[in-house]
Order: structure tokens, then C-alpha cells, then sequence
């Protein structure tokens, strides 16, 4: 994400009409990743939890939409307080900006620099989500995410991104978000199931995505909103850096998709469609904190490292037994950190920041800063949401009971099913005065 960068009044920056309006289209493809995540991961459970998968991404469009306009601003880009939090007057309901009030250093007005970041704070907790599937009581998630974003999100959001930040005064490099979107989705995500516990019937009972296409249309939506959330994180198009952020996306997802592929072949004797919409989104995780700083060949080998080491991560699940149900922790936290981290290896310094990589002459400095910034918000994001769904357990109950899991939650939740079979072939049967047709034989080809 692009700093805030204080300027002389005489090379004070005027609003510029292109860039706004840039980073108004990127603001709605970020907008359009939720529901399209809410598509990948409806895909991928069974056609019991369907439509309770879509409303926890949905849910967050609301709940996250208004905490934002409230107080989250303020918090995660507000003046600095102690490098932890933010906290401006102004921001607070948004109501003390003035219309064409430009974001410190940039050509976009503050609304709009607020939008594209709301974009970011909605899907954060959406991707928890994947890792929950068919167990979580809907008022539990619902209070889950409110309490979230105001103590992990908002504040993580200031460590990495907010001018006086402790992480971004470090140096900490995470151009759109591996560390504050990813790796704290990811290990939150590790938190919460710790504490509620597995499905029923984990490692027992099939488990299989009901609608594969549905997991390639999120998929697919993802990675062309993945262009904005990742290309619009410079704030601007002058300088050419959303440029090769573009170009680096498409590259480094392109090579995990077939990374993935390309295990998943050698070690299960296929190529799946699932294989190829997650290698995909490993893929645009581990680009999203690194493709400012790398050259499109760097792209491609974080890519084929990240669809390679997710592909593998996946499985881990089975080994220790926590049920990560859609595999947000293989995918999202072990991309961001594998993007975060190999910053500290491909960096040319020639991209946004003139910070190297080992790989490029800059010593182990980069990557000792790099893995800071991983573990520091691996484990407050781990621990944090540990404690807050151990809370919520222990209060209200976080879980359904077994009967309804096994019932099924869309029906128990929202009353309602995402298919309804039972008009399917219905009507009276017209009549018909010809005569019966005659009973099959051995040689009569017979509809399933």
C-alpha cells in the first residue's frame, strides 16, 4: 500500500481527475472480490451450507461498511498514537472532510482513499470464513466480525500501512496487503477453529464441493477484481508502478495455478478443476505483499513457490487434525507468508521503494525486516482471535448443535436452501390414449 508522503506547499499535489477516477473503478473491483469470494467459497461445500457460506461473506459487506465510517478510518489511518492505533476527529463518521480534500501526498481525494480501504477492511474477515464452513451460528459470526475489525483488523491495518506505524516506520514492504489481509486472515482463521473444534464427521465422511463450477466463477471473478485490489493499492497510474504491479499479478498467478497443477498431478494423478481455482488464488496471495517490489521473472518463480508450498500446505489439516474447511490457512496464510517473505529475496529496488532483496546485493536486511512483519502479525491476529472466539463460545455459543449441523445450517440459520428440486419434472402428467410402451429388455437402453 502506498505511504502517506508529507510535501512541500509549493510541490503540494493537485487533484487529478484520471487518478481518481483509477482508484474509484479499483475501489469497486475490490468490492466485487467479497461477493465473488462468497462464490468460491459457496462452491465448495456441500449443498447444505451453500447459502450460509454466501451470507458470511455478505455479512460483512454490512457489518464492516458502517464500523468503517463510524471509527475504523480513524483507527487504522488516523494520527499516529504510541505506533499502534490512529485517531482523527475528522474521520470519525467521515464527517470533517471536505469534498476535495486530497489524501496526504496523493492527486485522490480522502473519500476516495477511505473507499478503497473500506474495500480491503470487508473482505479481511470474509476469507475467515472458508475455514469455519457448516458449524458457526450466524449471530456468532455476525458479533465475531464486529469485534474483529475493531481490535485485529483496524489496528493491524495502522501497523502496516498508517503513516507512524510501527511496522511501516520498520520498513516492512506489503505493497496490498500479504500481511494485514492474508497472514491475518489466515492465522485468525487457525485461531477460531482451534477453539470450536472440528465438523462432524472430519476425515470421516465425504466432504466434496457440490458446484465446481460455481468455485471457477468465484475464482475467476477474484482474479479480475485481484487487478484493482492490487495495481490501485500505488493510489495513482503516473509514475508506472500499478503498471508492473498489474503485469506481476497476472504473471505470478498464472505460474501457481500451474505449480499447483503440476503437483497435484504428479502426487494424485490429476488435474482438477479445484486444483486449478485454488493454485489461482495462492497465486494472487503471495503477489499481493511482493509484486511492487520484484521484476515479472521474480513474479514467476514467487508464484510457482507459493502454488507449490499451498498445494502442499493443504494437507497439513489431516496430519494435525484441525478442520480448516476450505483451506484458508494452506492457502492464505502460508501464501502471505511465503509472498511476505520472499520480498526479502526478489526485491530489485528499482520498483516502488529502492529496498533489495538478497537476491539483488541488499543482504538479509530486508528479509530479517520482512519476517518481522510476518510473525508479529501472525501471532497477535492467532492469539487475539483465539481469545475473542473463546469468548463468544463460552457467552453465547459459537457453534450449532450436532443434530443441526448434520440437518444442515442454510435450513437452521436462514430457512431457506439454495436449490429447490421439488418443482423439478412436477406438473399432472398430460393423458394419453396410446398404448403403454413394452417393458425393457437386456437390449433396450434404459435413461438413469
Amino acid at each position: 500500500m502506498a505511504a502517506a508522503i508529507t510535501t512541500l506547499a509549493a510541490d503540494a499535489p493537485t487533484l487529478s481527475a484520471a487518478n481518481t477516477g483509477f482508484m474509484l473503478i479499483c475501489s469497486a473491483l475490490v468490492m466485487l472480490m467479497t461477493p465473488a469470494l462468497a462464490f468460491f467459497y459457496g462452491g465448495m461445500v456441500r449443498v447444505k451450507s451453500t447459502l450460509n457460506m454466501l451470507m458470511m461473506s455478505f455479512i460483512s459487506l454490512g457489518i464492516v461498511t458502517i464500523l468503517w465510517v463510524l471509527f475504523g478510518f480513524s483507527v487504522a489511518f488516523g494520527t499516529d498514537s504510541a505506533s499502534l492505533f490512529g485517531w482523527s476527529s475528522e474521520y470519525v463518521g467521515l464527517s470533517g472532510i471536505g469534498l476535495t480534500e486530497l489524501w496526504d501526498g496523493y492527486t485522490i481525494p480522502v473519500y476516495v482513499f477511505a473507499v478503497f480501504q473500506l474495500m480491503f477492511a470487508i473482505i479481511t474477515p470474509a476469507l475467515i470464513s472458508g475455514a469455519l464452513a457448516d458449524r458457526v451460528k450466524f449471530t456468532a459470526w455476525a458479533l465475531f466480525i464486529t469485534l474483529w475489525v475493531t481490535i485485529v483488523y483496524f489496528p493491524v491495518a495502522h501497523w502496516v500501512w498508517g503513516t507512524g506505524g510501527w511496522l511501516f516506520e520498520m520498513g516492512v514492504i506489503d505493497f496490498a496487503g500479504g500481511t494485514a489481509v492474508h497472514i491475518n486472515a489466515g492465522a485468525a482463521a487457525l485461531g477460531v477453529i482451534l477453539v470450536i473444534g472440528k465438523r462432524v464427521g472430519f476425515k470421516k465422511d465425504p466432504m466434496r464441493p457440490h458446484s465446481l463450477p460455481l468455485v471457477m466463477l468465484g475464482a475467476g471473478l477474484l482474479w479480475f477484481g485481484w487487478f484493482g485490489f492490487n495495481a490501485g493499492s500505488w493510489l495513482g497510474n503516473d509514475d508506472g508502478v500499478g503498471a508492473v504491479m498489474f503485469v506481476n499479478t497476472q504473471v505470478a498467478t498464472a505460474a501457481a495455478m500451474l505449480a499447483w497443477l503440476g503437483y497435484e498431478k504428479l502426487r494424485h494423478g490429476s488435474f482438477t478443476t479445484l486444483g486449478a481455482a485454488s493454485g489461482a488464488v495462492a497465486g494472487l496471495v503471495a503477489i499481493t505483499p511482493s509484486g511492487g517490489s520484484c521484476s515479472p521473472l521474480g513474479a514467476i518463480a514467487i508464484g510457482a513457490i507459493a502454488g507449490l508450498l499451498c498445494a502442499m500446505a493443504v494437507g497439513l489439516k489431516y496430519k494435525f487434525g484441525y478442520d480448516d474447511s476450505l483451506d484458508v490457512v494452506g492457502v492464505h496464510l502460508v501464501g502471505g507468508v511465503v509472498g511476505s517473505l520472499l520480498v526479502g529475496f526478489f526485491a530489485t529496488g528499482g520498483v516502488q521503494s529502492e529496498a533489495k532483496g538478497l537476491f539483488y546485493g541488499g543482504g538479509l536486511d530486508q528479509l530479517g525486516k520482512q519476517a518481522v512483519g510476518v510473525f508479529s502479525v501472525l501471532a497477535y491476529s492467532l492469539i487475539a482471535s483465539a481469545i475473542l472466539a473463546l469468548i463468544i463460545d463460552k457467552t453465547m455459543g459459537m457453534r450449532v448443535s450436532e443434530d443441526d449441523e448434520i440437518s444442515g445450517i442454510d435450513q437452521v440459520e436462514h430457512a431457506e436452501t439454495a436449490y429447490d428440486f421439488s418443482g423439478a419434472g412436477g406438473g399432472i402428467a398430460p393423458r394419453t390414449t396410446a398404448a403403454p410402451a413394452p417393458a425393457p429388455t437386456q437390449n433396450t437402453k434404459v435413461d438413469a
